[in-house]
């Protein structure tokens, strides 16, 4: 998987210094030439889309997505299965929607041979970052969804471990004073 996070990693920093490197240079340019690249607007919003995809896919490698744990925090360990396997049940299949329809998507272009307005390149190698997007965001779903089910299990066994302590401690009593 390192070779999967080296790659985002580059598609996310070339994607983003494209992006900041053309914005720039359409602003310099209608500002000082009173002449506005007309491509860079089409090459922006599709880096943006391959941008937001493959930013999701990161942020679900490293957690970072937001979400209400309460139900999950006060369940024990078959509840908080359950509810694991329903979210990433539910992430894995809007992705793979998305990465079905991407690729329809895609497929479709290529059929009609579409050219972007302005540029007039092949739109299907700008829209492939909606499959590809989607399935960074499979795989990293699949792949948390097994660290965090591991996860689950050795905190439950920690858990009985530190309870069957407790019980031992509490049964046949302590010799002895602790001060804490």
């Amino acid at each position: 998987m390192k070779i999967l996070d080296y790659f985002e990693e580059v598609i996310l920093f070339i994607t983003f210094l494209t992006i900041t490197l053309i914005t720039f240079a359409n602003i310099l340019s209608r500002n000082f030439f009173k002449f506005s690249f007309s491509f860079t607007e089409e090459i922006t919003i599709n880096l943006l889309v391959l941008l937001t995809f493959v930013g999701t896919a990161l942020g679900v490698r490293r957690y970072a997505h937001l979400g209400f744990t309460l139900v999950y925090d006060i369940a024990g360990k078959l509840g908080k299965k359950v509810i694991l396997l329903i979210s990433s049940i539910m992430s894995a299949g809007l992705f793979a929607i998305l990465l079905y329809y991407g690729y329809e998507m895609v497929a479709f272009q290529m059929k009609i041979s579409q050219t972007t307005p302005a540029l007039g390149m092949p739109q299907w190698i700008l829209s492939l970052a909606l499959p590809l997007g989607a399935l960074l965001c499979l795989i990293r779903t699949v792949q948390v969804t097994f660290e965090e089910l591991k996860q689950v299990n050795n905190i439950e066994d920690i858990k009985d471990e530190a309870n069957d302590v407790i019980n031992t401690v509490e049964t046949e009593g302590v010799k002895g004073e602790v001060k804490i």
